[in-house]
């Protein structure tokens, strides 16, 4: 079982970046959370945390103490970048980090940037290296991701939610490639039920045909006898 831990960047009394009517820590924290709800509606075998689930004050050694401690598998830190420019980037930590490291920010940062990019000509910034408290402290492969700038242009798409909640399902496909975790089986959709006019509820199987014309004939022949039916 795969233990994934997720680092919403600031919170509480700390707001992070601050522009446009936006606030770092709350973009943030909806991030995570599309993240997390796609990664339990898709996927198996993992477990997965977070470090803070609404507004608290955490410091940064907390954060990696809290992940430490789990044994978690990955650990990934969202943030909103600020300094008027423009794009995505990851970061590892610069000081010694494991291969496992750096592929875990290679996938996450093709994924998010490519999903970013549907919606416009995203700059590429790169995958970077720094000294950050979360990547240096934490024991297991951790990457923290900027997601564009809060005090530029890309403002416009940080208020959309849509952006948003596909940024947060880019995240979860990420780590859910690297862990290799399997896909939970998809369920075919229900097909709707008539009722006779006695109130019964009667089915009937006529299975399916190789040849369109041997299908297409059924399908007249039942409608010819009053029951609705197409080719599906």
């Amino acid at each position: 079982m795969s233990k994934i831990y997720w680092d919403k960047g600031h919170g509480g009394d700390d707001p992070g970046a601050v522009a446009n009517g936006l606030q770092e820590k709350n973009l943030t924290h909806k991030i995570v959370e599309y993240a997390m709800v796609y990664l339990e509606a898709n996927y198996t075998g993992f477990e997965q945390r977070v470090t803070r689930t609404g507004d608290q004050t955490l410091t940064l050694s907390q954060r990696a103490d809290m992940a430490n401690a789990w044994g978690a598998d990955v650990f990934v830190s969202v943030h909103i970048n600020a300094g008027k420019g423009n794009g995505f980037e990851s970061y590892v930590y610069n000081g010694g980090v494991s291969s496992q490291t750096i592929a875990l920010q290679n996938v996450l940062h093709g994924e998010i940037l490519a999903t970013m990019k549907t919606f416009g000509s995203i700059t590429d910034r790169g995958k970077k290296r720094a000294n950050y408290a979360v990547l240096r402290e934490t024991k297991m492969p951790a990457v923290l991701t900027e997601n564009l700038f809060i005090d530029s242009s890309d403002a416009k798409l940080l208020k959309n939610e849509e952006f948003l909640k596909d940024v947060g399902e880019a995240h979860a496909r990420g780590i859910a490639k690297f862990l290799g975790l399997p896909q939970k089986a998809k369920t075919a959709p229900s097909q709707p039920q008539q009722k006779s006019s006695d109130g019964k509820l009667y089915r009937v199987q006529v299975g399916a045909f190789s040849d369109r014309k041997n299908a297409e004939q059924l399908v007249e022949e039942l409608k010819q006898n009053g029951y609705p039916a197409t080719i599906v």
